[in-house]
């Protein structure tokens, strides 16, 4: 073996590594993204009770997040499909943070509908993008790429619940 073709080996082999990196990387930043999605629906309870809230304003709560998170997520992957934000990662975990932030103080229904819209919002503009690097991080290998981004989202949306269950509501909203 030539001195050529071990480097080449040996850089085909840190690629695949830092490829593996990038992957894991971007399949926990899924995970953080849906534990907060998933612990919204949680905390019904506390917000019901903590606001006085009726059935349908849970429901305007619901809406507001899914409009947010869901609806607005293929204009989102559109634009950045035309328009690629690298930044957009880090801008949707932002907004995440903002509403989840905002969530634990909001003294008023306004403002929860405001902070779910936060998280739905920091939700659809991480997944197209995220979706995207995971693809490119590929390495051609694009079906065990997009499993692992999925496996980071599906670890995620098993924590919510648990989080809400064991920290949340026993410690109240702010928590």
């Amino acid at each position: 073996m030539s001195v050529d073709s071990r480097s080449t080996v040996s850089a085909g082999h840190a690629a695949e590594r830092t490829a593996i990196t990038i992957l894991l990387a971007i399949s926990a930043s899924h995970m953080m993204n849906d534990t907060i999605q998933s612990l919204v629906p949680a905390i019904y309870p506390i917000l019901k009770q903590n606001y006085a809230l009726e059935f349908g304003q849970i429901g305007l709560i619901t809406l507001a997040f899914q409009l947010t998170a869901s609806i607005l997520q293929p204009f989102v992957g559109i634009y950045t499909d035309r328009v690629p934000q690298p930044y957009s990662l880090a801008c949707g975990m932002a907004a995440t943070l903002c509403g989840l932030v905002s969530l634990s103080v909001a003294a008023s229904f306004p403002m929860l509908l405001l902070s779910v819209s936060l998280i739905g919002i920091g939700s659809s503009v991480l997944h197209p993008e995220a979706s995207r690097v995971a693809r490119m991080a590929s390495g051609g290998r694009h079906g065990m790429a997009q499993s692992l981004f999925q496996v980071g989202g599906n670890c995620g949306s098993a924590l919510g619940p648990l989080l809400a269950a064991y920290i949340v509501l026993p410690a109240g909203q702010a928590s």
